[in-house]
């Protein structure tokens, strides 16, 4: 048994089956990509793992336990943290106030914005801060605003936010849209060694194949809201239902 088990989640919108009996098991330290064209319900169904959706039917468990009926920031108390498509940061604070609030809402279980005027007199609290963003190579910007990031600076910031809150399943909605295929490979290599160092279990969504085959284990492949295929990245590669479904012969 993995640590998430989705058994036969399905959700509807008005007339449209978003998601149809989806089953999906995640192992405990792996990494798992979900991947499939445009409207394949990916996204629906990390919105039903984080609490912000729920499943018409079907069960969601984290580590034995449900995560149906829980909000959100109950199920990231649970251990389970997101990283965005677009990344969630404060655009207005700087890159170590960013990391500062979550440190203090872990602590308190509320966001304390008025904190940071007094982190110098909680220095564990700082230290903490400037090990993580230290860990995603960000520790010399942790000066800058926010919003003067790149886009990878940025994707590394909220992934900062997320792992100083400790999380056993960090989930990430197309951690590499958008960026050159430097700054890909970088993250590529910089998630090996955030889930080698911290013993995280991962799961994707990517569009990018070369960032899935780098990184994950096992890959589940939805189709119109269903599963098509879960196998290992090799012989995803090589199956015909999914180079007619979705990869095409120029990406395998």
């Amino acid at each position: 048994m993995g640590i998430l088990e989705v058994k036969g989640v399905n959700k509807r919108f008005g007339g449209l089956q978003a998601l149809g009996d989806v089953n999906l098991s995640v192992a405990e330290q792996t990494c798992h990509a979900i991947i499939g064209p445009n409207g394949a319900g990916k996204s629906t169904l990390l919105n039903c793992l984080v609490g912000k959706l729920i499943p018409d039917s079907g069960s969601v468990m984290f580590d034995g336990q449900s995560v149906l009926g829980r909000k959100p920031h109950e199920i990231n108390q649970m251990g389970i943290s997101r990283v965005f498509q677009t990344p969630e940061i404060f655009a207005d604070l700087t890159v170590l106030e960013n990391v500062l609030i979550p440190c203090f809402a872990k602590r308190d279980g509320a966001f304390r914005m008025h904190a940071i005027e007094s982190v110098d007199q909680e220095p564990e609290i700082k230290a903490q801060a400037e090990h993580i963003l230290e860990d995603v190579r960000m520790l010399e910007k942790s000066a800058m605003l926010a919003s003067a990031l790149s886009r990878g600076d940025k994707r590394r910031l909220e992934m900062a936010m997320c792992l100083v809150q400790q999380p056993r399943l960090l989930l990430l909605d197309e951690p590499t849209a958008g960026m050159a295929r430097a700054d890909t490979n970088n993250t590529i290599d910089l998630l090996k060694e955030i889930r080698d160092k911290r013993g995280l279990t991962m799961c994707i969504i990517e569009h990018d194949m070369h960032v899935v085959f780098s990184l994950a284990e096992r890959i589940t492949v939805l189709a119109q809201g269903s599963p098509l295929v879960e196998d290992t990245p090799e012989n995803i590669r090589g199956n015909p239902k999914v180079r007619e479904a979705y990869l095409g012969e120029a990406q395998v």
